[in-house]
């Protein structure tokens, strides 16, 4: 055990009675305050208020070390939310690529089918007018009548018909091409 001497003892019962300052930590258990009763109380009340901080301290140590823990498993389900995200954001673009692919896919399909039908209609009224004019032409020539217009007019239709056949295909061939990037 450590004495104290008489002046230091008045000086520390002193400064506790004016700031509520007393000692604290393992120093207590050292200190010999057998025979005075002031300094004697005086230790005890020290010894009381250290058990109490370290309980206190011990206390919030504990809630500290449980929100710890606590963090750390919100931690965990965080990250592992995360992941699952992440994996669901990819199953997302996946199928959106399918999607936008299969749209595609659909879109060409359908251009296709319009091209075929102008294609098809244009080529019908262009061998309709054509095989039209040449079969009148060709009454007019087994009748015996003046075949001079009928035949200008043959040739001037055969002219205009294939000068819009080939109209109508380069403007949709210059459709499909220019969409073709889109």
């Amino acid at each position: 055990m450590v004495e104290v001497r008489e002046e230091t003892k008045l000086t520390l019962l002193e400064i506790y009675k004016e700031t509520g300052i007393g000692l604290e930590g393992n120093i207590l258990k050292l200190i010999d305050s057998e025979g005075e009763d002031e300094f004697s109380l005086y230790i005890k009340d020290c010894i009381d208020k250290d058990k109490d901080k370290r309980r206190k301290r011990l206390e919030i140590t504990k809630q500290v070390q449980d929100q710890n823990k606590e963090l750390i498993k919100a931690k965990e389900e965080i990250e592992r939310v995360n992941e699952e995200l992440k994996l669901s954001l990819k199953d997302v673009q996946k199928a959106k690529e399918s999607v936008e692919n299969d749209l595609d896919v659909l879109q060409k399909k359908t251009q296709y089918e319009l091209i075929n039908t102008i294609v098809r209609v244009a080529l019908f009224v262009i061998i309709g007018v054509g095989v039209t004019t040449t079969i009148l032409y060709m009454v007019s020539m087994f009748t015996g009548k003046d075949t001079q217009i009928i035949g200008s007019t043959w040739s001037n239709m055969f002219g205009i018909l294939l000068t819009n056949a080939f109209s109508i295909v380069g403007t949709i061939m210059g459709v499909k091409y220019a969409n073709k990037d889109k």
